[in-house]
């Protein structure tokens, strides 16, 4: 073998070597690889918060069926509203099935809005959703475990927005996230995807 072929395949089996390195860090990282196999989900965990009806609820509370939770506020002048009124609309293609999964609204702006808020703000959807708050701490915590962003933002005059991520999560019976959940077809549609989770 010449110095050049020896040369050429020395580098390919360096940089082939690399890239082994390289995929085995990324799928440690993302939980993919590690002892016993793929890990749990990065997405979901532990809370400790309060319902509209101010009766406490923990993420053990909904083991056991499929839900659905979305981040949002009250205050929020389009994307809440509509993304409620498109998971009421999927809950109500359920049916009878709609009482076997469980959907949760929590807020981003707990300063603002309480049990009575969200009981009066959630009359205007499906009976099944369930509005969570808390204290900040508690919050806090379930945005770090559901990986969501929301920041204050203030307006003129003293009051403020809040910024949020805007993405319907699909949880397991298990409480392990599944994959965002897509609101953009049909309710019936969608409601048969959930439906496969029951």
């Amino acid at each position: 073998m010449t110095s050049r072929a020896s040369h050429i395949l020395l580098v390919l089996t360096a940089f082939l070597a690399g890239l082994v390195i390289f995929l085995g860090v990324i799928l440690y990282s993302t939980g993919q690889l590690g002892p016993g196999g793929p890990g749990p989900s990065a997405i979901g965990g532990p809370f400790k918060l309060i319902d509209q009806d101010g009766k406490p609820i923990t993420d053990a509370d909904l083991k056991g069926k499929p839900f659905l939770v979305f981040f949002g506020y009250t205050h929020c002048p389009d994307i809440c509203p509509t993304t409620l009124f498109e998971v009421s609309e999927v809950l109500r293609a359920l049916g009878a099935d709609a009482g076997r999964a469980g959907a949760l609204f929590v807020t981003v702006d707990p300063e603002r809005d309480t049990p009575a808020v969200l009981k009066d703000y959630l009359s205007n959807f499906d009976p099944h959703l369930r509005g969570l708050t808390g204290d900040q701490a508690s919050i806090d915590a379930a945005t770090r475990a559901y990986r969501v962003y929301a920041k204050k933002v203030p307006l003129d005059g003293g009051d403020y927005t809040m910024d949020h991520t805007a993405l319907v999560y699909l949880m397991d019976r298990n409480g392990q996230f599944v994959a965002p959940f897509d609101l953009k077809r049909t309710a019936d549609a969608a409601a048969a995807d959930l439906r496969r989770y029951l």
